[in-house]
Formats: C-alpha cells, sequence, structure tokens
C-alpha cells in the first residue's frame, strides 16, 4: 500500500510538472467588464498562476483597457467593436503566434472560476485531449440556468447525440480549454462563426478530435448583462446556430488527428 501511494505521489508530481512546462494562455474576451476583469484577473493570478493571461477588449465603453494595464496584464484593444467571436479568435491567433500549447477560452465576467479551469487544464495535459469541455450539468453544480438558455442546451445537447452519438452535457459552456493543434484551427478559420458552441463541438467530433467534459462549478454574472439576455437574442441564437450546424454538415473534415 505504500508503495502504491508513492508511485501514485510520485505520477501526479510528474504530471504537475509537465504542466508547469506547457505554455498556457487564458484568453479572456471583455466588452465593458471595467466592474468586473479586478476580481477575475486576481482569482486567476491566485489559482491558476502557471498560466499566462491576455484580455482581448473588444472596444469597451467603460474604462476595461485600462483597469487591464493597471494590474500588469496583457491586452488587444480590438479597433471597433466586432463581438465575442471574433475577440476569442483574436486571441486564438495571439496564443499560435506566441508559441503557446493550450489556450483557455474564460470568461471576463465572473462566472469563470481559476481553479476550475485549472482543472481542466490539469486533465488535458494527463490525458492528452484536444478539448475539454467544464459542464455545468453533468452533475449539480449549483447553476441556475435562464429558461431559454436551458432549453437551448437540451435541444443542442441532443442534436449532438444524435448527429455524433456522443453525449455533450453543456455545449454552450464557454470554459473551455484547448490544445495547439484545435486552436490553430480556430485561429486560422475563415469565417469563424458568431456563436462557437455546439457548431464547432460537432465539427470536431465528426474530423476525430479528443473532446472530454468534466464537471465544473460556475457563478452567476457579478454584474453588467449577457449577450444572451433578452428573449430575441436567444432566439437568434438558435437560428444562427442550426445555420451553421447545417453548414459544418456540408463541408468535410476541418481536424486531422
Amino acid at each position: 500500500m505504500l508503495i502504491y501511494c508513492a508511485e501514485t505521489r510520485i505520477a501526479q508530481i510528474i504530471e504537475f510538472q509537465r504542466g508547469l512546462r506547457m505554455k498556457v494562455l487564458v484568453i479572456i474576451p471583455a466588452y465593458n467588464e471595467a466592474e468586473n476583469i479586478p476580481s477575475v484577473i486576481d482569482d486567476l493570478k491566485a489559482n491558476f498562476g502557471i498560466a499566462d493571461v491576455l484580455v482581448v477588449d473588444d472596444c469597451s465603453k467603460d474604462n476595461t483597457a485600462e483597469i487591464v494595464d493597471s494590474l500588469n496584464v496583457r491586452c488587444v484593444s480590438q479597433v471597433f467593436n466586432m463581438g465575442y467571436a471574433a475577440a476569442l479568435q483574436t486571441g486564438f491567433k495571439y496564443a499560435m503566434k506566441h508559441g503557446y500549447d493550450y489556450a483557455v477560452q474564460f470568461d471576463g465576467d465572473g462566472q469563470h472560476i481559476a481553479s476550475e479551469a485549472n482543472k481542466l487544464f490539469q486533465y488535458a495535459i494527463q490525458n492528452n485531449s484536444d478539448v475539454v469541455l467544464g459542464s455545468r450539468f453533468i452533475e449539480d453544480t449549483g447553476y441556475k440556468n435562464s429558461l431559454f438558455r436551458s432549453i437551448g442546451s437540451t435541444f443542442f445537447s441532443k442534436l449532438i447525440k444524435l448527429i455524433c452519438k456522443k453525449d455533450i452535457y453543456d455545449p454552450t459552456s464557454g470554459l473551455q480549454v484547448l490544445s495547439r493543434k484545435c486552436f490553430s484551427l480556430y485561429a486560422n478559420m475563415n469565417g469563424y462563426p458568431e456563436y462557437p458552441d455546439a457548431n464547432l463541438i460537432i465539427e470536431l467530433i465528426r474530423s476525430g478530435a479528443s473532446i472530454a467534459e468534466l464537471p465544473a462549478k460556475m457563478k452567476l454574472r457579478i454584474s453588467g448583462t449577457s449577450m444572451h439576455g433578452g428573449i430575441l437574442k436567444p432566439i437568434k441564437y438558435v437560428f444562427l446556430m442550426l445555420y451553421s450546424i447545417f453548414i459544418v454538415l456540408l463541408r468535410g473534415k476541418a481536424f486531422k488527428k
């Protein structure tokens, strides 16, 4: 028993040291997140210290960029407001250019938790995963989704199951760890979708990517409004997502294992 415990501990130390050697970038798209971004960055520094942090300021009307600069964190500012997806792709291009091994999608509104992102990253390097999704719905994490978002998430989860024969419980999760092979594909993708959720998951699964999903605790937005708030935005999301999935099914495999 003592030998087994020692061997397990040694294996854990080796994996931890491997994680330290990996270059990992946390990408935070931010639009008018001046109230939330300080606590988000403090959490990452305290609980995911091995990762570099990049904030992509999507031409905020408040002083988000100035606050990020004052916290000594890299900030790239878009020349005009281009939306969440374009900010993400800017981060992927940065990660590819600067030689990162993994990229982590992380929201700037305070919903994501740094220790949970670190957990997903450790799983990714231990299992050589292309994508690790942080799921609010594999088990009860206490997260309460709105009615419209719950319906949409359930619908696209079942659609993924129908198309790919794989269970993905939280296809709208923005907390994701991506390998270089995967985020390089996103960085170079023409027409990167406005909503990069179930559509890209389907494309990756059909192309042979290894996708894992782990339970992840998340919090409700600290302040501000969600990009999926209201009634019309969720309806727009559903129609655009269905159209994007249709395009994915028409084109060939883009991801080579």
